[in-house]
């Protein structure tokens, strides 16, 4: 395979990786077999004293273990032999007798912070690229080469769970104030220190390593402060998966049997949890998750041969208002790229420039950026009430308000003003696009680019297409939402594309719920004890109750009764009740947070408290609106394939990851049983539970979203 490159100076080896044919250095079955080797060789060499692990991947230190081999395992047995496999060779990096530095400059990720961890010394490069972690959680296992021994040992129990139990990717900075690592410098001079380093080490050097607070100490240092810790930690998981997903608790009983029984024990553990997640359905369908988004990164959002997309190097937003700033200073922070903001006054913009900057300040205080790097990226907005700016933009997103005829303002303004290869993209939630762009002189360059609020923390963006919308036009959206951090998915317009078209069937159907006399609670309830991370009322107030009322229009009149909204949304916005931007909704807010319910809400949509509709009929009708909804718009060719559907449902809206998605979920069911709740439940509860077509047809044939495993 030849992986590795050995140079012998002056008593120090350095050793490159550079895994041949792949972007990113990762642990595969050749490389354990070439290290294995290289690691006796050095052992017994006695021309070296000291080695310099290093990367020559631009930026990619080790990204970790080989996923394809971890997908292959198809038994407990295979999973607990591959394991032991990665313990035994992390143990004899260890064990080697001689120092070993990581020099450590890109991703230092699962398997590869586990070596690194078995190194003697760490060196890493302070560069936004270096990121460091145990993200396995994330793929429904657990650090099993020894990363939930050495890490609590390293920087203190309470530090790695709070890195390991929620798959946490640190950067180097934070790594380093954590004691992850023990050395920060330039990318320039990594080289040279890591060898400076080594043969001080190879002199009998010996590094100190940081002491951590008194208060860290005092719990990591004696049983019962342990004990305090492994309760709190098991609160907080609990809490955060509602029990869904079991890598987390196992993470932590491996640590806690590790600490309590010894280094050996605790990998004995951590093999048998591993092997027992490796195999189960959460992992294979987080895995499959992963697999997905990984794709979309690659995935340029067209059929067949793709043009290359327009670099934006100046972006253009009309509407200064909460979307529109948020967009404006994501653009910033994440692409760094010119952002020109526009609104009809002067306080908008001065409010909305105050609300990008908060974003911007918000990474300083959490120290994901410096304040050198924030006074760099605020200076990339501005704004004003005329067009000034928009004649050299690459990109102009309006994110005005849901109404046609306001949006037909903004798009025959851009037309006059933008240059003529200029993308003019709407961040419209439901009105078609092709209906914004009638107005606009070449529509072929118009799309739709709908943004998921709060926009700097969630990871999805729709960019939606007409028939008209050019290839070129659809490609550098897809490319300019990656390089803001999104996760893409390209689909058909129509109203309320994917994410918001299987979204209103379930939040009708709450309202339903509602006005039939379910409590708030018993609905909210329901659904984060299935799985989604809110219930659906709670996330009509995160919304805005006007912007759900607004959508639920457009989608009825596009189809008809099944999208009836609940008649009291629109008593709600009539009493001022938008959720939580007013500070009441179907809750109540103070201070920012949620203080309950507002009894006052019944009375409004007219509900009166009853307790004739079963606890399992919330559940059904609920997920079933949205699962036939999503066969449905499949058929229609909303989104390019199941995979772009599921991605979109659990990045989109939070339906629970363990289950796969909406399509995958449907799968696991089986069409033929998904058909026959589906008809139970319309005899009950409406025509509106018909089971659509495509599922009596995959019913029918016995068929499926997804190939077999």
């Amino acid at each position: 395979m030849n992986a590795f490159t050995t140079q012998v100076k002056d008593y120090v080896a350095r050793v490159e990786l550079n895994l041949p044919g792949e972007p990113v250095n990762k642990i595969t079955r050749g490389v354990r077999d070439e290290i294995d080797g290289l690691l006796s060789e050095l052992a017994s060499d006695a021309a070296v004293r000291a080695i310099v692990l290093i990367s020559t991947k631009p930026d990619s230190f080790i990204a970790g273990a080989d996923i394809d081999e971890f997908v292959a395992l198809r038994s407990r047995e295979e999973a607990h032999e591959l394991v032991r496999k990665g313990q035994a060779l992390v143990n004899r990096l260890a064990q080697l007798g001689k120092p070993v530095v990581a020099a450590i400059h890109g991703a230092c990720l699962g398997g590869g912070l586990e070596v690194a961890l078995a190194c003697t010394y760490r060196v890493a490069t302070d560069h936004p690229k270096t990121r460091i972690g145990l993200p396995e959680v994330q793929l429904g296992i657990i650090p099993a080469a020894g990363g939930c021994q050495r890490l609590p040992r390293l920087i203190g129990v309470r530090n790695a769970l709070h890195v390991i139990l929620a798959g946490r990717q640190l950067a180097a900075r934070r790594a380093f104030r954590m004691g992850v690592v023990d050395e920060l410098v330039h990318p320039a001079i990594l080289d040279q220190v890591a060898w400076e380093v080594a043969a001080r080490l190879a002199d009998g050097w010996r590094p100190k390593r940081r002491r951590r607070g008194v208060a860290g100490l005092a719990l990591d240092r004696n049983p019962l402060g342990r004990r305090v810790v492994y309760a709190g930690a098991r609160k907080q998981v609990l809490k955060r998966t509602g029990g869904h997903y079991p890598a987390p608790l196992a993470a932590l009983k491996a640590v806690r049997h590790g600490i309590r029984y010894g280094v050996e024990a605790g990998m004995d553990m951590e093999a048998a949890l591993f092997a027992e997640l490796a195999v189960g359905d959460v992992s294979r369908r987080l895995v499959q998750i992963f697999f997905a988004s990984t794709a979309l990164k690659k995935d340029p959002g067209v059929e067949g041969e793709a043009p290359p997309p327009k670099p934006v190097r100046n972006l253009g937003v009309v509407g200064a208002g909460f979307m529109g700033s948020s967009i404006g200073a994501v653009a910033v922070l994440q692409a760094g790229v010119d952002v020109r903001l526009r609104d009809t006054d002067l306080p908008s913009v001065a409010r909305g420039l105050k609300a990008a900057r908060k974003i911007l300040a918000s990474r300083v205080k959490r120290r994901r950026i410096t304040k050198h790097q924030y006074l760099r990226l605020e200076r990339l907005l501005s704004g004003g009430t005329g067009w000034e700016g928009f004649g050299r933009v690459d990109l102009a997103i309006e994110a005005v308000f849901e109404d046609l005829d306001v949006k037909h303002e903004v798009m025959r303004a851009l037309d006059r003003h933008v240059p003529d290869d200029c993308v003019i993209a709407s961040n419209t939630s439901t009105i078609p696009i092709e209906r914004i762009a009638e107005v606009v002189g070449q529509p072929n360059r118009v799309l739709g680019m709908h943004f998921f609020s709060p926009v700097e923390r969630m990871p999805l963006l729709e960019v939606i297409v007409t028939d008209q919308t050019a290839s070129w036009a659809t490609v550098t959206a897809a490319a300019f939402g990656r390089e803001m951090g999104k996760t893409v998915i390209v689909v058909r317009d129509c109203p309320g594309f994917w994410v918001n078209r299987i979204l209103a069937p379930y939040l009708n159907e709450a309202g339903r719920l509602l006005e039939e006399g379910v409590t708030v609670d018993a609905i909210d309830k329901t659904m984060t004890k299935y799985g989604f991370p809110v219930g659906p009322i709670t996330l009509l107030d995160e919304i805005g109750l006007d912007v759900a009322q607004k959508a639920s229009e457009v989608l009825y009149e596009a189809f008809g009764e099944r999208m009836r909204p609940m008649a009291g949304l629109a008593r709600m916005t009539e009493d001022r009740r938008l959720g939580r931007k007013s500070r009441r909704g179907f809750y109540r807010y103070e201070q920012g947070e949620r203080r309950g319910v507002d009894e006052a809400v019944y009375e409004i949509i007219e509900a009166e408290i009853a307790s004739h509709v079963p606890r399992g009929d919330i559940g059904r009708r609920l997920t079933y609106s949205m699962l036939n909804e999503a066969a449905r718009a499949v058929d229609e060719g909303v989104v390019r394939s199941p995979r772009d559907g599921d991605i979109g449902a659990v990045f989109g809206i939070g339906f629970p990851a363990f289950r796969g998605g909406p399509l995958r979920y449907l799968d696991d069911v089986g069409a033929a049983q998904a058909v026959e709740t589906l008809e139970q439940l319309a005899e009950e509860y409406g025509e509106r539970f018909a089971p659509c077509p495509r599922l009596q047809r995959m019913a029918a044939g016995a068929e499926r979203f997804y190939p077999s495993a």
